[in-house]
């Protein structure tokens, strides 16, 4: 009976060792310009654990997102994050995101952003490197809604850019 035992374990172990779990690492971004508004409304969806890693390597600081007594660095550290991660540029020209809050929903994090005083867009460019430098198999997902022209992006370490032209 032993024998018997040895020899499943030795067949099957290997096999359930071979599978894996994989994880993925995806945020996804939504961009949206209102016309009546002047504004770019922006909302990134970006998994708490792995920005809590992100930040707390990139700061060397114990930072943890939570609804609930949240300490008040958390919101510096990553407003200064995303300001580093994502860059937007129209007709030419760079242009500032404001942070307007963050909203958890079970382990991911909306961030809500704008850009505000834009009359036209001709030419609209983002990058965004969320986490790239944590994982290299992080990809974002862009999807833009302007001019109303709907376009998405994957976009990864090696092209972590997405431009549009009207």
């Amino acid at each position: 009976m032993k024998t018997i035992k040895l020899l499943v374990l030795a067949f099957v172990l290997p096999v359930l060792m071979s599978v894996s779990v994989h994880k993925f690492y995806v945020s996804v971004t939504e961009v949206e310009y209102v016309k009546e508004q002047e504004s770019i409304q922006i909302i990134s969806r970006i998994f708490i654990d792995d920005l809590e890693n992100t930040l707390r390597k990139r700061f060397e600081k114990r930072l943890t997102f939570s609804p609930k007594n949240e300490a008040e660095e958390v919101e510096v550290y990553l407003q200064r994050y995303l300001k580093n991660k994502i860059t937007i540029t129209i007709n030419g020209k760079p242009v500032e995101f404001k942070f307007i809050g963050k909203e958890y929903d079970n382990d991911i994090l909306f961030c809500y952003l704008e850009v505000t005083g834009i009359r036209d867009i001709k030419t609209f460019e983002i990058s965004n490197a969320l986490l790239f430098d944590s994982f290299t198999d992080q990809q974002n997902i862009v999807k833009l809604n302007i001019n109303n022209e709907k376009k998405s992006f994957i976009l990864m370490q090696q092209n972590n850019k997405a431009m549009l032209k009207f």
